[in-house]
Formats: C-alpha cells, sequence, structure tokens
C-alpha cells in the first residue's frame, strides 16, 4: 500500500462526512440499537450510534461504502463515542473493546474492498476518537470550578483501551478528533504513545480541534495558534479542525494553521450552522464554493465534511480538491 505521507504530498485527501447525518436516513428504532447483542439490556439504547457496529454492522458498511463511491481516501470509524467515560451513559462500558474492533474491523474491510478494485488509489482506516463527555480542565459546576470530573489518568486508562480496539481491528492511523479541551486530547496522544511503545510500532495520529465560536477559541479558552503549540511535542500526522463552524467561519483558523504547522492540515467543517430545528442547510455546491477558497489559498493537505454533510458534499469537495495541488509540508515534518 502506498504510504500516506507520500501520498499527503502529492495530492489533496478525502476524509469522508458525517456519520451521524447518514445514520438518522434509516430511522432506526429501538430493536436496531440491541440486535444480537443487547437484547437484555436493562437500559434504553437507541442513539448510542457507536454499538451500531455491533448490532446494525451491514447499516455502517452501506454508509462507508457510500462516502468511499463519493471519492473519500480515509473513512472513519463509526467509534467516536466508544469509551467507557461515553458509553457509561448508557452503561455499557463493558461493550468498548467490542465496539471499536468491530467498527475498525468493517472499515478494513470496505477500504480493502475498495483498495482492490483500484490499487492505484488506496483507502485508509482513521480510528476515530471524540473528546468523552466530560473535561479534564473545565468543571461541570459553575459552583465549584475547581471540581474535575475525570482525572487526566482515568482519561489515559479508557483512550488505551479504545486505541487498543482501533488498532487491534485494523485501523491504519487514530484520529483524536472535535477537541474541545487539549487536555483530554494530550490523554489520548499520551494513550497512543503508551500503546505505540508496548507495540514496538508508530501509530500515526490525527489532531482535529474545534473552535466553538466567532471569538477563535477552544471551549477552554485556548487560541488556535496555542491548540497547535500544545500538541505540537509529537511528531502528528496532521492537525486540523472541525465541527462547530461552517467552512466560511473556519478559514481565519486554518490559515493559522496553514502558516504555522510543520504537519500536514486538515479540515472537516459542518455544512454551515444549525437552523432553528437543527438541521444543516449548505448544499454540497455551497459547501464546495468555500471549500475551494481553501485550495486556492493552499491551506490544506486533508479536506472532509462534518456534521450536516453526506456522501454529495465529499463528491463535491473530491471533484474540486482534484484540481489543486496540496499545501506544502515544511521538510522538518515527519508526515
Amino acid at each position: 500500500m502506498k504510504d500516506i505521507k507520500q501520498l499527503l504530498n502529492e495530492r489533496i485527501l478525502i476524509l469522508d462526512g458525517a456519520m451521524g447525518t447518514m445514520i438518522q436516513r434509516y430511522n432506526l428504532e429501538e430493536e436496531d440499537f440491541r440486535k444480537g447483542w443487547f437484547e437484555d439490556h436493562p437500559h434504553k439504547l437507541k442513539g448510542d450510534n457507536d454499538i451500531l457496529v455491533l448490532t446494525r454492522p451491514d447499516v455502517i458498511k452501506e454508509i462507508h461504502a457510500q462516502y468511499l463511491e463519493a471519492g473519500a481516501d480515509i473513512i472513519e470509524t463509526n467509534t467516536f463515542g466508544a469509551t467507557t467515560v461515553a458509553q457509561a451513559d448508557y452503561h455499557l462500558e463493558k461493550a468498548v473493546y467490542d465496539i471499536n474492533y468491530h467498527g475498525a474491523k468493517i472499515a478494513r474491510e470496505v477500504c480493502d474492498e475498495f483498495t482492490a478494485k483500484n490499487p492505484d488509489k488506496p483507502r485508509f482506516v482513521a480510528g476515530s476518537m471524540g473528546p468523552t463527555t466530560k473535561l479534564a480542565s473545565m468543571s461541570p459546576d459553575v459552583n465549584d470550578p475547581g471540581f474535575r470530573a475525570i482525572t487526566f489518568n482515568e482519561l489515559v486508562v479508557a483512550f488505551k483501551e479504545q486505541a487498543t480496539g482501533l488498532m487491534d481491528g485494523g485501523a491504519d492511523f487514530l484520529l483524536v478528533e472535535t477537541i474541545t479541551d487539549t487536555l483530554n486530547s494530550k490523554a489520548a496522544m499520551f494513550a497512543i504513545d503508551e500503546l505505540s511503545e508496548e507495540r514496538g510500532i508508530q501509530i500515526p495520529i490525527m489532531i482535529s480541534g474545534t473552535i466553538t465560536d466567532q471569538s477563535g477559541r477552544t471551549l477552554t479558552g485556548q487560541t488556535t495558534e496555542a491548540f497547535l503549540v500544545s500538541v505540537s511535542h509529537m511528531p502528528l500526522l496532521s492537525i486540523g479542525l472541525n465541527c462547530a463552524l461552517g467552512a466560511d467561519a473556519m478559514r481565519p483558523y486554518l490559515q493559522v494553521l496553514a502558516n504555522q504547522a510543520p504537519f500536514a492540515v486538515s479540515a472537516h467543517p459542518n455544512a454551515g450552522l444549525p437552523n432553528e430545528f437543527g438541521q444543516y442547510d449548505e448544499t454540497p455546491e455551497m459547501m464546495g464554493v468555500q471549500i475551494e477558497g481553501f485550495l486556492q489559498e493552499g491551506l490544506i493537505n486533508i479536506i472532509g465534511g462534518c456534521c450536516g454533510t453526506t456522501p454529495e458534499h465529499i463528491r463535491t469537495m473530491a471533484e474540486i480538491a482534484a484540481k489543486y495541488s496540496p499545501r506544502k509540508i515544511s521538510e522538518t515534518t515527519n508526515a
């Protein structure tokens, strides 16, 4: 398989789009979240999309295939909330390894099928590691600002179990994404580093932060530049931004990364901001115009979509990206 680091210097790679948006199209019911695994589970499970890799793998495989058909080079596993921390909401902590293992295995199988059809366009599996439901840097209690709902070490344990399952299932690299608290991401990187050392391999890491509003800061108050500095101690495959903002609003913060990062730069913005019904209104054509602005400026090495995006959005991005060269990566980077 062609090395992804080489490909990043040759062309702009396409990441897939939203998983939750696509799952909604299937109108799944409670029984779909229990099938074959959790029939006797005493708690409601509808909405725990991560467990669909176990109970409805056919749905997840079909969604992955649609994104690959649309031109995606990189498929994210359906494991965004597959840590013991997040799965505690559904009392499914014991299922975490299985979710991650099977999530990666499904994505691996589909990617291998598409690579076999076209060996000149290898497809890669990114093990998706979301931010969990607890922050290490902020208190959930406004009356007790010193309180922390979780410790750094507890996060390391949770992320390491997730990373282990993802790598065992066949992920090519790990994507620590939608970072609102950089300390959480540093726990994830620490866990991945431990796993790399134990296995005697270098697990490539993609990092993607989230600028939560027009202030240009993460939820915990970091600027884009501060976020970059905070994670640059690791030899990252890429650094980027996703979620919270549409493409236009994300642009000035991507410029910071493009100017300063010694790694590849990624972006997977939302299809605009949600309307009053929680829906995303930007069409593939509307997003395409904005994305083309990124490419004309030479800001990007990896482009994809977050909330509200579909295979149609990704197809448009792939068609536009094929016309442009990727951002030049510094010679000092490992990417």
